[in-house]
């Protein structure tokens, strides 16, 4: 790779009178205008003193001022999105922990980031819209003084472009130091995969606060010279007028954001018909086979299921575009990185047969930010250990058949997760499943599942239960199962196993 793979070159792509960005209702932002909106933006972070690998914390809602943030920031000094719907003891944390130099806020924002902010003394930056001169056009208002030391913000390709933290759902969040070299390399190996050109348009309904959204939903169309439609975050009731609008060729989502999706579209066929996609894009999380099937019917196009992770700048793994075979239930073959499947003792597995899914390449990190503990643990003869576990078939393509740590343990006898989740979604009654650990006196944890029925339909705890014997072990069978409402989800949307019971009032 070019000794320039930094950030600054993937936005060289785009044609100067060509729409970058978009959002609903506003002006189009070309990409000349974008590159001189993060010029001016780099220009100002400079002369306020801010250097290469600074960390500059980014609080700002989904939308396109997010977007040109993240874009004018990775590519002068290190950005660090955090959710903006953290909590003050949240914020503390991760501003604290990131060692942050400067945090950006909106104009109008009242949150308690700020608070954080002043007790610990980092200065912060206001983001003043400028609509009227393209979406995510902005200037910045700094309060508190800086070095001003005037520093130029050239990064290298080694120089630090992203940081995030490890969603610490067992154990304490972890910094995970993305470089300028790891980025360029995923976008390339994104872009190379869903075969991203300038005639393509995205809608993003991502949060820009996670590497899904930031490398596929933005950074990889950009760099083809495609456009992006920054939407205010996910919003089922607001998706298909915001198709009708973009016009987009292709969005990526979560499973649970493809299912409220589905639910709407009966009412939405004329807009689908008159926006075809060429693909859909699922990462993240587990599409069940059903909603694979029920996307492709709706859409009337290939459904793409990708395995990404955070350490890895996103993409790992992807099922190929047609004409080359999809298969529902995998996550693809390698898609950048080098990927094999080892045992307990470090060893490569034969095809077909089980064990942790490691990786290695230049879109991976090289190590969490000073934790040798962590990182002692993390990699095994130069792989990156991602703690999946999962199968690999004779021509390569990846089955991941949960997380290790997410493994149910009843009495010795480990049952997949995913494996029961695939079984009860096949009932006809069944809208979401997540099956998940249920502590246990005796022996230790037990199966659980947590269910929303589709809309109109009716199931018992009972019937489910008897359903899911047919087809499962009896030790697989769920003793308890929830009928709810709605599953509670992570901050990206994703369902989250481990912690569910107590989540539940059941641990």
């Amino acid at each position: 790779m070019s000794a320039l793979a930094t950030v600054a070159t993937l936005l060289d792509a785009g044609n100067a009178q060509a729409v970058a960005i978009g959002s609903p209702g506003g002006r189009p932002l070309t990409f000349g205008a974008l590159r001189a909106a993060i010029g001016r933006t780099v220009k100002s972070l400079s002369a306020y003193g801010i250097a290469p690998n600074d960390r500059i914390a980014i609080v700002l809602e989904n939308g396109p001022e997010a977007a040109v943030a993240f874009l004018a920031v990775a590519v002068g000094a290190t950005a660090a999105p955090l959710n903006p719907s953290y909590r003050a003891e949240e914020f503390e944390f991760y501003l604290t922990d990131l060692h942050a130099k400067l945090l950006i806020v909106g104009q109008d924002s009242a949150s308690p980031a700020l608070g954080v902010a002043s007790k610990l003394g980092i200065p912060v930056a206001r983001v003043v819209a400028h609509p009227e001169q393209g979406a995510g056009t902005f200037s910045l208002e700094f309060s508190g003084a800086g070095p001003r030391a005037g520093k130029a913000l050239v990064p290298s390709s080694e120089d630090v472009a992203l940081v995030l933290h490890t969603s610490g759902t067992t154990s304490r969040p972890k910094i995970v130091p993305l470089t300028q070299r790891n980025l360029v390399a995923s976008v390339r190996n994104i872009r190379a995969t869903l075969q991203f050109s300038p005639d393509d348009r995205g809608l993003c309904i991502m949060p820009l606060f996670h590497i899904h959204g930031l490398m596929t939903g933005l950074l990889a169309p950009l760099s083809a010279g495609g456009a992006v439609w920054c939407t205010p975050g996910f919003n089922t009731l607001k998706f298909f007028t915001w198709m009708a609008e973009a016009h987009p060729t292709w969005y990526s989502g979560v499973p649970t954001m493809h299912q409220a999706i589905l639910l709407r579209a009966g009412h939405h066929a004329g807009t689908i018909r008159e926006n075809p996609l060429r693909f859909v894009r699922s990462s993240s999380s587990a599409l069940p086979r059903p909603v694979f099937a029920q996307l492709e019917a709706v859409f009337h196009a290939p459904v793409v299921e990708s395995f990404g992770m955070t350490e890895a700048a996103h993409q790992v793994t992807s099922n190929p575009l047609p004409p080359e075979p999809r298969r529902p239930g995998t996550v693809g073959p390698a898609a950048g990185p080098a990927v094999q499947i080892l045992d307990e003792e470090g060893d490569a597995v034969a095809p077909g047969m089980p064990g942790e899914i490691v990786i290695r390449g230049e879109n991976v990190m090289s190590g969490y930010e000073n934790n040798p503990v962590a990182n002692a643990e993390a990699f095994v003869h130069g792989w990156f250990r991602t703690g999946d576990q999962g199968v690999m078939d004779a021509d390569g393509y990846v089955s991941i058949t949960g997380r290790l740590k997410e493994i149910i343990n009843r009495g010795g006898e480990k049952i997949s997760p995913r494996e029961v989740d695939e079984i009860l979604m096949t009932h006809p009654a069944v809208h979401q499943c997540v099956t998940f650990a249920l502590p246990h006196e005796m022996l230790g944890e037990e199966v659980a599942a947590a269910i929303v029925l589709r809309a109109g339909a009716a199931a018992t705890d009972k019937e489910l239960r008897q359903f899911a014997a047919v087809h499962l072990a009896d030790f697989k069978v769920p003793r308890k199962i929830l009928i709810l409402q709605e599953i509670p989800v992570g901050a990206t949307g994703k369902l989250q196993r481990i912690g569910l019971a107590a989540k539940l009032g059941l641990a």
